[in-house]
């Protein structure tokens, strides 16, 4: 038998999955650990997560996978890299970390990125990064180099977290275009390293890694990568991509039109084009998707919101501790739409995009003690996730996306019915949901990277959907009510 294996690295866990080449069937899948991993706040608006708990956590998560189906190490033929996004990782001349990483939701280098989007010119800027320098990777480099400069002498290069990845699988340091586009890195008109930003900020361009393909060979398992990882050295590392153009990838959401979504730690809406797009305030941003190439340009526009599966994981720890999530999901089953007035709003990690880089926190608003209980918050929490999440898909439709069918993996915060249902009616869309996951697709994807399936659409062979949500016309003016409300009280709190 053979296999392609795919790695996910998020913020909460890592996860392994293993596909069998024949059949494009998911042998085995896994994650770690148990609990989600520690996301360091030392001040107000930071967050870091240590890069080698991510190795170590993947280690944990492929032995977990080898409990499940004895494979040996031969029989894996590719490996494929997923990953949390717009992560910032310093290393020195040996490859080791030289501080944390500073990670998607860390809100410090906001201020740096709204200097450089002014001093750039914004015109300039949107032409050519498609984006605000904003609170992305470049944003977070300039800010060692203010705030720690002793440090930032000693960085030999600076990586997203799945080339930190990468590098311990390969013991090269590389990065793909996708990714230097994740990170206000890249400049779309010219097709190369953003020089005006890393001159602006003066960073030296050579602390960037070397350029690979985001599909095809990026390196190959070292002997002491695979000595800890029970492998045979030489399997090609074929792919890598952020977990956003890679969840949009698993569910072969590869065509303008197309729109995937995802809701895991944060959440994602992310349609892609053909055309270079982009907000004029930033409040949804444009990458360049993993199938992109200059005869067929391919763009993925990604609205993002940070506090949604964090903010059911928080109302677990601190209010339902003896509760599953099925058990918080049948609770809010419970209550009728609406909440009986309770309104929840998720902003409570880090700034926020679709707020222009606001920090509002999260807040819960119309508590009455004696009409609500657990059930009602339970309830106006995932409703206020799929709220916030429309409110972002307003600004996409603005700029021409038509958002008809959603494709999404059936996990997370899509395992709850009453998510699903809400999500349905109050944006008006078809729901798919598929039998697929990151770490599925990164696996899937390294398959088509290492030539063994000869092109997209036979790497899809056992993907199926699995569940359909189909919007309800009594429930969608319901929700259409219940939104506005929410709406009208968010953006009175801005």
């Amino acid at each position: 038998m053979k296999y392609l294996l795919g790695f996910d690295i998020g913020s909460s866990s890592v996860k392994v999955a293993l596909i069998e080449i024949a059949n494009g069937k998911i042998a085995a899948t896994a994650f770690s650990p148990a609990d989600e991993m520690p996301i360091a706040a030392p001040k107000t608006g930071f967050a870091e997560q240590d890069p080698d708990r991510w190795w170590q956590e993947l280690q944990h998560a492929l032995q977990k996978v080898r409990q499940q189906v004895a494979f040996q190490g031969d029989e894996v033929a590719a490996i494929g890299i997923s990953y949390q996004m717009h992560g910032l990782v310093c290393v020195d001349k040996a490859g080791k970390p030289l501080r944390p990483s500073i990670i998607w939701c860390d809100g410090r280098a906001v201020a740096y990125g709204n200097k450089a989007f002014e001093a750039l010119g914004e015109d300039f800027s949107l032409s050519n990064f498609l984006n605000s320098p904003g609170n992305f990777t470049a944003s977070k480099l300039k800010w060692v180099k203010e705030n720690e400069p002793e440090l930032y002498k000693k960085i030999h290069k600076v990586m997203l977290p799945g080339d930190y990845i990468a590098l311990r699988l390969t013991g090269e340091a590389t990065t793909t275009v996708s990714g230097l586009s994740e990170g206000i890195l890249w400049n779309f008109k010219t097709r190369s390293v953003a020089k005006e930003l890393l001159q602006y900020y003066g960073i030296d361009e050579n602390l960037l890694s070397s350029m690979v393909p985001t599909f095809g060979e990026q390196g190959r398992l070292t002997a002491e990568a695979a000595g800890i990882l029970h492998l045979k050295a030489g399997i090609p590392v074929s792919y890598r991509a952020g977990d956003q153009p890679n969840n949009a990838y698993s569910l072969n959401v590869l065509q303008p039109g197309e729109v995937a979504a995802t809701a895991g730690t944060s959440g994602v809406v992310y349609g892609v084009t053909d055309k270079v797009e982009y907000d004029p305030k930033s409040r949804v941003n444009t990458f360049v998707h993993v199938n992109h190439t200059d005869a067929q340009p391919r763009y993925g526009i990604l609205l993002c919101v940070n506090g949604t599966g964090i903010l059911n994981s928080w109302l677990r720890k601190n209010f339902f501790a003896a509760a599953s999530y099925a058990d918080m999901n049948a609770l809010a089953a419970a209550v009728s739409p609406g909440a009986d007035g309770l309104q929840f709003f998720p902003f409570g990690n880090g700034a926020e995009r679709v707020l222009e880089n606001k920090d509002m926190g999260a807040m819960l608003r119309g508590l009455q003690f004696n009409r609500h209980d657990r059930g009602h918050v339970a309830r106006a929490a995932q409703e206020g996730i799929v709220f916030s999440l429309q409110y972002g898909m307003e600004v996409m439709q603005q700029m021409g996306m038509q958002l008809k069918t959603i494709r999404a993996g059936h996990a997370n915060m899509f395992l709850s019915e009453v998510f699903g249902k809400v999500f349905a009616n109050t944006t008006g869309c078809t729901v798919e949901l598929y039998n697929t996951d990151g770490a599925a697709g990164a696996a899937r994807a390294a398959g088509v990277g290492a030539g063994i399936y000869p092109d997209f659409v036979s790497c899809f062979t056992g993907m199926n959907v699995i569940k359909k949500l189909e919007p309800e016309k009594g429930l969608q003016e319901q929700y259409r009510n219940i939104y506005g409300a929410w709406k009208h009280m968010l953006q009175s709190n801005l």
